[in-house]
């Protein structure tokens, strides 16, 4: 076809999905580079696991098109579509061994025995599991479950993984060890994966395109730094990571007010008129607390509300100067903390630097 792009896999284009009344999605266009892991991320009744079940045919789009390595699979059944799906429920068969599960595809297939043998025990090699096969699911960890479900979803070689929540059900240790897991079996096999995730944490570990949605739309689409550094919309910025929001003014020389204080944010006020109200974005960890040594630009004497001892890093609450709230958090370094007074009531001198800032207009939601 005309536009479609050299490298795209999956194209989707003017996707609607309406369930009753409810529209789900709303006109989705997207493309998914062949080889690339890509996370469908967003808060629960986004449309994500929407939109992966209408790339596996499980649920038939409204209206829009799929394309798939350039066939058109709008509207074939799930039977006639090349991917391998990974439920959040792993969905193993309870009655049959590892081997049997993973061989389950293949049997379906009339693939010859031998071939199924050798097929089966490269794959339990290649997930960890090679002395595990005898064992019936039950008699597996959570996380041994979900290595065979992958290992089945990758035995009939699919063009497509399709990877829905896998890690949801397993405890924080066994989810970051698993996360590594997949992340080196992608890059071993290469085979182009749509993960669907609520967890930011494992959508910029794992992923190498973020498709963040909201209310059965796109918001975003970007790379994992460009999603947390330059996220697109306020929903974005609060979504991944922590922000600040602060109420703030434009005024008419490149400068915006917070509180009692000029910050300068040059190039960032020219859409916007002197008197707008914006809000004021910028991250915990890019917030500078300065020490008695250091000697940098402007600073702003700053109290401190409250405190958050988190392991490595100490999060500060802060009162703007003309405030009587905190409306500031800073991410301090442990060791940092350790030469700074950091007690509440104290006061501390901050700088918000503009490299770090920015601005959306203040609607009122955030």
């Amino acid at each position: 076809m005309a536009d479609h792009n050299i490298g795209t896999f999956l194209r989707i284009r003017n996707l609607t999905k309406k369930f009753g009344n409810f529209t789900a999605l709303k006109n989705i266009s997207l493309d998914v580079s062949e080889g690339k892991f890509v996370c469908f991320l967003g808060p629960s009744g986004c449309g994500k696991t929407t939109l992966l079940r209408a790339i596996a045919g499980l649920d038939i789009q409204t209206s829009g098109t799929i394309e798939q390595a350039g066939r058109d699979i709008s509207a074939l059944p799930p039977t006639e579509r090349d991917f391998g799906i990974v439920f959040q429920s792993y969905a193993l068969f309870p009655n049959l061994t590892v081997k049997r599960n993973v061989a389950y595809g293949l049997e379906n297939k009339g693939m010859a025995k031998p071939t199924i043998i050798k097929h089966v025990s490269g794959l339990l090699d290649l997930v960890g599991l090679s002395d595990q096969g005898e064992k019936y699911p039950s008699q597996l960890s959570g996380g041994q479950q979900q290595r065979v479900a992958v290992a089945r979803a990758l035995a009939t070689s699919p063009g497509l993984l399709l990877l829905d929540e896998p890690l949801s059900a397993l405890d924080a240790k066994v989810r970051a060890h698993l996360r590594h897991e997949i992340k080196t079996l992608h890059h071993k096999i290469g085979v182009t994966t749509i993960m669907v995730t609520h967890d930011q944490e494992e959508a910029l570990t794992l992923a190498d395109q973020i498709v963040i949605m909201n209310e059965g739309v796109i918001d975003q689409i970007g790379t994992p730094s460009e999603i947390y550094y330059h996220p697109a919309s306020p929903f974005v910025a609060d979504f991944i990571g922590t922000m600040n929001f602060i109420d703030g003014k434009v005024l008419s020389n490149g400068k915006v007010t917070v509180g009692n204080i000029e910050i300068n944010v040059p190039g960032k006020t020219r859409e916007l008129t002197p008197g707008d109200k914006v809000k004021v974005c910028i991250r915990p960890e890019d917030v500078t607390v300065l020490d008695d040594n250091d000697k940098l630009e402007v600073a702003n004497s700053m109290t401190i509300a409250e405190t958050e001892f988190l392991g490595s890093f100490n999060r500060v609450h802060f009162v703007l100067p003309g405030e009587t709230v905190p409306t500031l958090r800073a991410d301090i370094s442990a060791n940092r903390a350790r030469r700074l007074n950091i007690n509440v009531g104290s006061k501390l001198r901050v700088v918000l630097h503009h490299d770090f800032i920015r601005l959306y207009p203040n609607t009122g939601e955030y």
